[in-house]
């Protein structure tokens, strides 16, 4: 995966699912923490939140230009304490996928936020018209917090098909999408939507090819929507992830990685390695 690494054009954010019950995980790049450090981090997350504090200067700093974060929804029964303790003696800046009041924790504690959660959640997205009143409601309450905090970017989602035509849902997502982007683009906040894949997890998913997301990034305009590439979920879908980041990685502003099958570390036991 280094020849990924080396092409990739900007500096976004990559979530790197540390520790899971699921062992999702990141791309192979130099000074990515394996199973066992991250483990140990774990086993040593108990730290009291002034001895956290006070090891601030001594967490390792990452490599390059990759800013490396964890989703929260993996580590549900873990404390939120207890798993920042564990990211930032990794050297992780981020937990991401947060409400906003644990984005007030994790910033207490030293770290910050690359994503918000989407309250409005999967199924019920964009793609329908009825959802676009709540759903900009939602957008821009989460703008305002996001800007106000240092958070760089929102969720939202395209919602499932519910037999609706992908170019329908992908003009009401774009209607939609065009109302609260100005907003953000005035706040410096980037809207991203997150293609899921439709076979396993998310049955019926509308954004579940790259193309689609691409064309809504060009239907909306603006340098404030960008697409958060899942490489798990794209693997399942359509394969060929190096090509296809290269060929759409200005419309990317967010990177997932996971290997599949499984939701594993992606090593020599996943179809990529």
């Amino acid at each position: 995966m280094k020849i990924l690494h080396e092409n990739l054009s900007h500096s976004g954010w990559s979530c790197y699912d540390l520790f899971s019950p699921t062992r999702r995980a990141a791309m192979n790049f130099e000074n990515f923490p394996n199973r066992r450090t991250a483990l140990t981090a774990l086993g040593a997350g108990a730290l009291s939140l002034a001895a956290l504090k006070a090891s601030a200067d001594e967490a390792p700093k990452p490599k390059g230009n990759i800013k490396q974060s964890i989703c929260r929804w993996c580590y549900g029964k873990i404390k939120l304490e207890d798993l920042a303790a564990a990211a930032k003696r990794i050297g992780y800046q981020s937990i991401e996928l947060l409400p906003p009041e644990e984005i007030k924790k994790v910033k207490a504690l030293g770290l910050t936020c690359a994503v918000m959660r989407c309250k409005s959640g999967i199924v019920s997205g964009l793609n329908r018209k009825e959802n676009h009143e709540r759903i900009i409601k939602e957008l821009h309450d989460d703008i305002d917090f996001a800007a106000a905090e240092g958070i760089p970017s929102v969720l939202t989602m395209s919602g499932n098909r519910q037999k609706m035509p992908d170019d329908e849902g992908l003009e009401n997502c774009a209607v939609a999408l065009k109302k609260i982007v100005g907003y953000a683009e005035e706040k410096k906040v980037t809207i991203l939507m997150e293609g899921l894949n439709s076979k396993v997890d998310h049955k019926d998913y509308m954004y579940d090819k790259t193309e689609w997301g691409a064309k809504l990034c060009q239907a909306v305009g603006s340098p404030r929507f960008k697409l958060l590439y899942d490489i798990y979920h794209m693997q399942i879908m359509e394969g060929d992830v190096i090509r296809t980041i290269r060929k759409y990685k200005d419309c990317i502003g967010h990177y997932h990685t996971g290997g599949n099958p499984g939701r594993n570390e992606i090593d020599e036991t996943q179809e990529l390695n």
